[in-house]
């Protein structure tokens, strides 16, 4: 099993202020991990970094072997949550600004999972559900063909009924070699997907741990593990 993801001394600062500091991290091809941790921790911050959106303040991110960004932003798909298309927008518009956008972006793969989760290509952008935008966002995001797809808050505001769906889909269209990285507030949602869980805390990466481990030594639900971190119960 190859590393899809590498991240070295990663430091981040914004504004002067420091977000992320001294991050080192590596993820394994094939796997879906969680990324948790409190608001403010960072967790997006990672996410844009990682996607070549945001430029690192120190460190070396390496995707799939490469540290090019251009290449990095080849190999990830960040999950885009729409703000800058006009909210007059067509949804079948936006997707045909994907597929121009990204060589590896298929309409066909997109078509199928939109159809799944429901989705209409003839709506507009501002007659969206808060549930149904986040299906499209999702559909958008898996519709690409890369080796690490990052999923922020991809449940926020949804209903339990779209919630489930959005976590089908994952599972459903996840490719074998595909690593997913998914941070969500919605943890207990979430867990049935997970094989590892990365856990940010103090701008650091407190730790990368199976799900499994987590199981087999702590005899604990994902949840009630990643809250006894934080708590300083488990050190």
């Amino acid at each position: 099993m190859s590393n899809v993801l590498t991240i070295e001394n990663l430091t981040y600062k914004r504004s002067g202020k420091q977000i992320l500091a001294d991050v080192n991290l590596k993820l394994d091809s094939g796997k879906i991990i969680g990324l948790l941790g409190e608001n403010g921790a960072g967790k997006t911050t990672l996410m844009r970094a990682i996607a070549g959106v945001n430029s690192a303040s120190e460190g070396v991110i390496t995707v799939n072997g490469n540290t090019d960004k251009v290449t990095i932003k080849e190999n990830v798909s960040l999950n885009d949550h729409l703000d800058g298309f006009k909210v007059n927008s067509k949804i079948n518009e936006i997707v045909h600004f994907y597929d121009a956008v990204y060589q590896d972006f298929s309409i066909e793969k997109y078509e199928e999972i939109a159809s799944f989760l429901g989705v209409d290509m003839t709506e507009k952008l501002s007659a969206l559900s808060t549930g149904t935008r986040g299906k499209l966002i999702v559909a958008l995001t898996l519709a690409r063909s890369v080796k690490l797809y990052l999923l922020d808050e991809p449940l926020s505001g949804i209903d339990s009924i779209s919630r489930k769906k959005i976590i089908s889909s994952i599972i459903r269209w996840k490719d074998d070699d595909a690593t997913i990285v998914i941070s969500d507030h919605y943890v207990t949602a979430i867990a049935s997907l997970l094989d590892e869980i990365v856990i940010i805390k103090d701008q650091q990466i407190r730790e990368l741990i199976p799900v499994e481990k987590i199981q087999t030594d702590y005899h604990l639900g994902i949840e009630a593990y990643f809250e006894k971190v934080y708590t300083g119960e488990i050190k």
